[in-house]
């Protein structure tokens, strides 16, 4: 796979884990710079594992995860997507309930979530064994995924100020759309 080709690869890969952060950062108060790469790191630590495991898949039996991997990916963001929506049409006590950072088991679950396209990818190589450095592949995957999360949740919080207490509505939103975008594609 040639430079070019696996820069677009990583950049792909990564823009359903931009939306996702864009939504969250939106349902954060005001997240500081430190939260943000928090949150870039922990997505592209698992968007560069997905890869590998699919890979590993690939090798071994890929045709048993083929058929429902979307599902999975829909059915969490559906989930979140609609846990977010609920929290954000329930009468606050004060503005004050909006939390400074997201918990890390709920940033694992969305960041697995949104990276099943890459356990996909991964999964592709792995059965069409096509030459390429699965690990340099991962890796890059995973850097364009913690910029684009970083950058992701920097932007929700201007949405959210733009928005204000109905963020977490939004963000719920686009966790639901991009499960859907997820289920549509396979189905399509």
């Amino acid at each position: 796979m040639n430079p070019f080709s696996l820069v677009l690869l990583a950049l792909a890969m990564s823009t359903d884990s931009f939306a996702a952060a864009v939504g969250k950062g939106s349902s954060l108060d005001r997240p500081r710079f430190t939260e943000a790469l928090r949150m870039g790191l922990i997505f592209g630590i698992v968007e560069s594992i997905t890869p590998v495991v699919g890979w590993l898949i690939g090798q071994a039996a890929s045709q048993f995860i083929e058929n429902w991997d979307h599902w999975i990916a829909f059915t969490l963001l559906l989930i979140l997507g609609l846990h977010m929506m609920y929290n954000g049409f329930k009468v606050p006590e004060s503005e004050a309930e909006k939390t400074k950072q997201h918990s890390l088991f709920l940033l694992i679950v969305t960041a697995v979530a949104t990276s099943i396209d890459a356990l996909e990818v991964g999964m592709g190589m792995g059965m069409a064994f096509i030459e390429v450095n699965i690990l340099v592949a991962a890796l890059a995957i995973g850097l364009a995924t913690m910029t684009m999360v970083t950058v992701g949740v920097l932007l929700g919080r201007a949405i959210g100020i733009l928005v204000g207490r109905r963020a977490e509505i939004v963000g719920g939103v686009v966790l639901v759309l991009v499960g859907a975008a997820v289920l549509y594609e396979h189905l399509a």
